[in-house]
């Protein structure tokens, strides 16, 4: 049994649903979990219909549920055109879905409060939406495929916007469903993202669930593959975005592509990797407007033999906090100190470079950074630095790449590097740069190792 998730661009029209469709039709030889995403940019419009009626602004919102709701009717005309059951069946749940949406807004609008969990209910709706289209087209399609409900199997604690998965209730639903549903159907569709706690209240798994969907799912019912179709044919040696002559890497290993996500990359979430190394499940990453081509397949450390730079990743917007104090010196508890007060603000901190006297870490947001700062002021000497970006090399057994310094910073001699961070793993070397100098930075890293 095969996971296949699909994100929001590979299902943003009927053209990009009928790819899929096709993709998922030639895998049936297996059976098939699909995974798919709301709509592309639907997550962000339910947000905004959210705001405003929370802003008593009810008639912007239902404006924007309106279009919504017309996008919906008219991806399903054309992708059902040819069937009037099917097409009058789709058409019914659309309607009462943004019915229910509706009430739920003018709810919101007059009561001027927006809940974690009424945010988290609206935000389920895209994901709702768009399977229950691309079922009735995969139906369409002459596919033998079940509908399931997400949140049904997918069950967190009650972190409303961002819940944390009760795997061994997962592990135990996801079995009692696909036993079910695989005894006529060859397919299963599902959603991303969202969920729900053990009591039945909407969940969702936050940034990039949609992946973590996927995981879990492979996991609980030890899958062959996981697969993540994008709009990017597998993991590049950078951003495409930020430098032209990109390569494609066929295999990576699994701390490999957890780092680079980690640290900058887009393609994959960071908890996608988790559940599927607890497996050994491999997961393959490949382009659903291209999918001919053969992508990247992430596998167990132990499968891959190559040593080196595998690629560049990057953050570009982070801020630098320099904590300066002599009570650090020959003392022991400055540290335990200093990260209780990150804990304290639940502020995660990515680099960190130490001295005898001197802190330097990484934060990715400026949310809580004045408290922050302001408590460590108490017992430290506190400096920010604003509009820095973070480059990290990343690649198997780095410590063992004889002259590997000389040729990063060799490299990009011709700029400041204000921190640098090495030794906490064994793949990856990250430093930080001036933000107005990354593209180059980047781009003459690529040049040094892949071109």
């Amino acid at each position: 049994m095969i996971v296949m998730k699909f994100g929001g661009t590979s299902v943003r029209d009927n053209d990009a649903v009928e790819r899929l469709i096709r993709i998922a039709g030639e895998k049936t030889s297996q059976k098939i979990v699909v995974v798919v995403s709301a709509l592309s940019g639907v997550t962000d419009t339910l947000t905004q219909v959210a705001l405003h009626a929370s802003e008593g602004h009810a008639g912007d919102a239902t404006r924007l549920t309106s279009q919504m709701e017309e996008r919906h009717l008219e991806m399903t005309e054309k992708l059902l055109s040819g069937n009037t059951g099917l097409l009058t069946e789709a058409r019914e749940t659309i309607i009462q879905l943004f019915a229910k949406l509706n009430e739920m807004v003018k709810v919101i609008s007059i009561l001027g409060e927006l809940s974690d969990m009424s945010m988290a209910k609206i935000l389920s709706y895209g994901e709702i939406l768009s399977s229950s289209i691309i079922h009735k087209a995969m139906l369409n399609y002459g596919l033998k495929c079940a509908f399931a409900d997400a949140r049904n199997f997918i069950v967190t604690d009650s972190g409303y916007l961002k819940g944390e998965p009760r795997v061994d209730v997962i592990c135990k639903r996801v079995p009692e469903l696909l036993t079910g549903e695989f005894a006529e159907n060859d397919v299963i569709i599902t959603q991303g993202f969202i969920s729900a706690t053990i009591e039945g209240t909407a969940t969702t798994l936050g940034r990039g669930g949609s992946d973590y969907t996927a995981a879990l799912i492979g996991m609980a019912a030890d899958a062959t593959e996981i697969q993540i179709w994008t709009d990017v044919d597998g993991i590049h040696t950078t951003d495409p975005g930020k430098v032209k002559k990109t390569k494609n890497i066929p295999v990576m290993s699994f701390s490999e592509a957890a780092e680079l996500s980690f640290f900058g990359a887009k393609v994959l979430h960071p908890a996608t990797i988790q559940p599927a190394i607890e497996k050994n499940i491999p997961v393959r990453v490949l382009n659903s407007m291209e999918p001919h081509k053969k992508g990247t397949l992430i596998m167990s450390d132990n499968g891959i033999s190559e040593n080196g730079v595998r690629a560049i990743s990057f953050k570009e917007n982070i801020i630098v906090i320099n904590v300066f104090s002599m009570k650090m010196l020959n003392s022991f508890g400055f540290l335990t100190r200093l990260f209780e007060v990150f804990g304290k603000y639940g502020t995660s901190v990515d680099l960190i470079s130490t001295s005898e006297v001197n802190v330097s870490l990484t934060v990715n947001s400026d949310n809580n950074l004045d408290a922050i700062i302001s408590e460590i002021s108490l017992f430290a000497v506190v400096t920010v630095s604003r509009d820095k970006s973070q480059v990290s090399v990343v690649g198997k057994n780095l410590k063992e790449t004889k002259g590997l310094g000389k040729r990063i910073f060799g490299a990009i001699s011709d700029h400041n590097i204000t921190m640098i961070s090495q030794g906490a793993s064994d793949i990856n070397i990250s430093f930080v740069v001036n933000r107005s100098d990354l593209t180059e930075v980047v781009s003459s890293l690529h040049k040094e190792f892949f071109e």
